[in-house]
């Protein structure tokens, strides 16, 4: 055998043992194991903005069989429970019309309190006493408060699912 093919030979079993070894890293990500099954609590509010915490109930369960391994179940059977108290709404106008001085951007903010409890050990997974995104709407466009606090909610389920992934 020639030196060259030798080396292409040896080169290939390396090439192989690292493969198999692999390097640590994965595309699935990296959620705590050991959890199978959340509870996600109706969310509380602070604000009386109308259908607020439905939103957001709704939103934080579509998110979490979305983008998790975990299984939504009920209270008495879950491995944990995620709980989220809607805290503060606050909306500003961004840029005004110049002739009529109304809003033409509004930015909704919405903050909440969040806490991810495992049932089984007690153990809080995830605390945040204040967690919140920005979004903003375009009243001159026909889009009204409800549709900028959906956005708003939408990526707040978002964000908190990303918050419940395991530190690197």
């Amino acid at each position: 055998m020639t030196r060259l093919m030798m080396t292409w030979r040896l080169m290939g079993v390396v090439g192989l043992l690292v493969w198999a070894a692999g390097c640590g890293y994965g595309t699935r990500r990296p959620f705590p194991e050991g959890i199978r099954t959340v509870h996600v609590e109706m969310a509380q509010s602070r604000e009386f903005r109308r259908d607020l915490e439905f939103d957001l109930t709704e939103a934080l369960v579509k998110r979490i069989e979305m983008d998790t391994p975990y299984a939504i179940a009920d209270a008495a059977r879950a491995d944990t429970v995620l709980s989220c108290e809607i805290l503060e709404v606050r909306t500003r106008g961004l840029a005004d019309e110049f002739r009529t001085r109304r809003p033409r951007e509004v930015a909704s903010s919405v903050f909440v309190r969040l806490r991810w409890r495992d049932q089984r050990t007690g153990e809080t997974l995830l605390e945040r006493p204040r967690f919140g995104v920005t979004t903003s709407y375009l009243p001159s466009v026909g889009e009204t408060f409800r549709t900028g606090s959906i956005r708003a909610v939408d990526g707040l389920a978002e964000q908190i699912v990303e918050a419940m992934e395991s530190a690197w």
